[in-house]
C-alpha cells in the first residue's frame, strides 16, 4: 500500500472507533481481516497513525479547527511524521488517498501552533479531568498529560529465577535493548517509529524459556517495593493475569509461601501457562470462586493490592482509553479500591504491610484514597516509599511526581515510565 492507502484507512478505522464506540483494538484487528492485501508493514503504519491521532486528539483538532477523523489524521501526518503541508496535500490527492485537501485544510496545515493553548490541549486532557490532573500536578498538569500522550517503549522484566539481565540484553541486542529505569531488572526497547515496526519480544525463544515478562520498569518497581522476601507469607489479591505476582515469586526465589487470587475468573486463566514458564514452584492460585480459600490462608506477612483503576497511568499504551473514561466509571473505581483496601487489610497480619497500587495519576484514587483508609484505620501507619527503596531496592529513590514524602507516584515526564502509584502501609 502506499501512504495515501494508508491515511485514508488511518480515517475508516478512527470513524469505527469514534461513531461505532469501540475499542482500537477491535476496530484494527477487524480492518485487517477485511484488508487482508495490506501487509504487516502497512497494519504498523495504520495502527501508529491512528493512535497518533487519538493521543494528540486536543492539539491536532486545536491545529484543524476540527476533530473528525480526516483532521485528525491529515495534523497527524503534518505534526507527528515530519510532512510539510505540500506533502501532505499531495498524498491526499493520490488514487486511494484521503481525497483532495480543502483551503481551509492547506491553511490549518500551514499555520504555526499557538503558545496560549489551554491546559487541555497542552495535555491531551478530557475536559473534566483538567481539576484533576491540577490538583495532581499543579503547574505542570499539561507537560504531565503531554507525556502520557507519547508512544511508549517496550519495557521488559528480567526472570531472575532463570536469568540475569545481562543474558537478556545480549538475546534482545538486535532490538537496541538497554538497561532501563528504575528498576534493576528492567530491560527496554525504544519505542517504535511509524516506519519502525514493534519488537515481538513474546516470539522469541527467550521467553519462551522464561528469561523475561513483558512489564514497564514502574510495575516492575511498584512490585519491588512490596519488600517481598524469601520465606515470607505474600498474596496477591488482584493478580489479574500474573505480572506482579511472577515478580513477587522471583524476589521470594521460590521460597515461602505465595498467593494469587483475582476476582475476575477470566483475567486470572493465563497465570497457568506463565508460572510454568517461568519457573515458579511456590504459588497457589485461588479463584474467583474460592473467596474462602483465601481468608483461611490469611494471615500473610505481605499482601499486595494492584487496584482496579482509571488506567490514566498507561494512556500512551491505551490512548482510546482517556477519551472512552466517564466520570461515572471512575466514581464506581473509587468505589471498587475501597472495597478491596478492606479486604486486604483483613487478610494482614498484625506488624505486616499492605501494598496500595494502582495504574493511575488521579489523586482521588492514590493518595485521597489512602489518607482515607488510613483515617478508618488509625492503628495503620504509611512506610515512607523513600525508606522502602533503600532497604528493598537500593540506592537513592526518585522523587515521586506529586512531591509527596510517603508515597510514589512514577509518570512518564518525570521518570519515563507509565504512571504507577505505590503505598505501604503497615499495620499496627
Amino acid at each position: 500500500m502506499r501512504m495515501a492507502g494508508r491515511a485514508a484507512a488511518a480515517i475508516d478505522i478512527l470513524k469505527e472507533v469514534f461513531e461505532r464506540h469501540r475499542p482500537v483494538s477491535e476496530a484494527l484487528k477487524d480492518w485487517g481481516k477485511a484488508h487482508r492485501f495490506a501487509g504487516s508493514t502497512d497494519r504498523h503504519a495504520i495502527g501508529t497513525l491512528v493512535y497518533d491521532g487519538l493521543r494528540r486528539r486536543n492539539s491536532l483538532s486545536a491545529r484543524m479547527g476540527d476533530g473528525r477523523p480526516r483532521a485528525l489524521v491529515l495534523a497527524a501526518l503534518r505534526d507527528l511524521w515530519g510532512m510539510t503541508p505540500e506533502s501532505v496535500a499531495g498524498l491526499a490527492g493520490e488514487a486511494h488517498g484521503p481525497g483532495a485537501l480543502t483551503e481551509a485544510e492547506v491553511a490549518a496545515l500551514s499555520r504555526a501552533t499557538r503558545s496560549d493553548l489551554p491546559v487541555k490541549v497542552r495535555g491531551e486532557l478530557p475536559d473534566w479531568l483538567v481539576p484533576a490532573f491540577e490538583e495532581s500536578f499543579g503547574a505542570r498538569a499539561a507537560e504531565e498529560g503531554a507525556a502520557l500522550a507519547s508512544r511508549a517503549p517496550i519495557d521488559l522484566r528480567v526472570n531472575t529465577l532463570k536469568a540475569s539481565r545481562e543474558a537478556v540484553l545480549a538475546e534482545l541486542a538486535r532490538f537496541g535493548a538497554a538497561a532501563g529505569p528504575l528498576s534493576p531488572l528492567c530491560v527496554r526497547i525504544p519505542a517504535p517509529g511509524h516506519d519502525t515496526r514493534n519488537a515481538n519480544v513474546e516470539a522469541e525463544p527467550a521467553h519462551g524459556k522464561g528469561w523475561y515478562e513483558v512489564q514497564d520498569a514502574a510495575s516492575q518497581v511498584a512490585a519491588l517495593l512490596s519488600g517481598a522476601a524469601p520465606g515470607e507469607s505474600v498474596a496477591d489479591i488482584c493478580a489479574g493475569a500474573g505480572g506482579k505476582t511472577l515478580a513477587l515469586a522471583a524476589m521470594m526465589q521460590n521460597q515461602g509461601r505465595l498467593v494469587a487470587h483475582d476476582a475476575d475468573r477470566f483475567r486470572l486463566r493465563p497465570i497457568f501457562e506463565r508460572l510454568q514458564r517461568a519457573g515458579v514452584t511456590n504459588c497457589e492460585v485461588i479463584s474467583a470462586q474460592d473467596q474462602g480459600k483465601l481468608e483461611a490462608a490469611a494471615p500473610f506477612d505481605c499482601v499486595v493490592i494492584d487496584a482496579p483503576c482509571s488506567g490514566s497511568g498507561a494512556w500512551r499504551r491505551k490512548p482510546d482509553a482517556k477519551w472512552r473514561l466517564t466520570e461515572t466509571q471512575l466514581d464506581k473505581r473509587l468505589k471498587d479500591q475501597r472495597q478491596v483496601l478492606e479486604k486486604g487489610f483483613g487478610l494482614v497480619r498484625s506488624g505486616g504491610r499492605l501494598v496500595y497500587i494502582t495504574c493511575s495519576v488521579l489523586a482521588q484514587e492514590n493518595t485521597a484514597q489512602v489518607a482515607a483508609f488510613l483515617q478508618r484505620h488509625p492503628g495503620c501507619k504509611l512506610i515512607p516509599y523513600t525508606d522502602q527503596w533503600r532497604s528493598a531496592i537500593g540506592g537513592e529513590p526518585p522523587v515521586s511526581a506529586d512531591g509527596s514524602q510517603d508515597t510514589l507516584l512514577m509518570t512518564p515526564a518525570r521518570h519515563g515510565t507509565d504512571g504507577f502509584f505505590v503505598a505501604v502501609i503497615g499495620k499496627g
